[in-house]
């Protein structure tokens, strides 16, 4: 576990980060984290005395990492951009994505769309299942299962698959 102390950052205009409070992990303590690694990864830890679990670390170039800090954490340390906060990290290795009991049943009736799902980035598969999860209705819920299942056997992104089902809709 590395531990540091750093500043909660705000992005200025930067594309669709703009706004995003987050603090910078040097390449040197990433490095200690996830050797070698240049990729997006989970972390688990604290935030001051505030536990976190499975937060991404994005890479930012020249070897440093990002973790955006959302609303609701804020709130919770009470803090803000331009706030010092003493971080604890380790890696969050065995982070698993919960899968709905209704989506696992496709999954294990398709194992091929499991693998299509698998292989998308953690953050891609949250798209789809907190959209699945949002539904009000269970009508609409198995049309979003449908909906991914198909994805998945076309080997197509959540924004693809959204784009193609408005396409549908015209």
């Amino acid at each position: 576990m590395i531990e540091f102390e750093t500043t909660m950052l705000q992005f200025g205009e930067m594309g669709e980060k703009t706004g995003w409070r987050y603090i910078e992990v040097p390449a040197d303590l990433a490095q200690q984290l996830k050797p070698n690694n240049k990729k997006s990864f989970r972390v688990k830890g604290f935030l001051d005395n505030y536990a976190i679990s499975g937060f991404a670390l994005m890479p930012m170039g020249e070897g440093k990492f990002i973790m955006p800090i959302k609303a609701d954490i804020r709130k919770a340390i009470r803090k803000e951009a331009g706030a010092t906060l003493t971080i604890k990290l380790e890696e969050h290795a065995d982070f698993k994505v919960y899968i709905p009991s209704d989506l696992q049943d496709c999954f294990d009736f398709d194992p091929e769309a499991l693998v299509q799902f698998n292989s998308l980035a953690m953050s891609h598969r949250n798209y789809f299942i907190k959209w699945i999860e949002s539904a009000k209705t269970q009508e609409t819920r198995t049309t979003r299962i449908v909906n991914t299942m198909n994805a998945m056997l076309r080997k197509w992104p959540y924004n693809q698959m959204l784009r193609e089902i408005k396409k549908e809709r015209e």
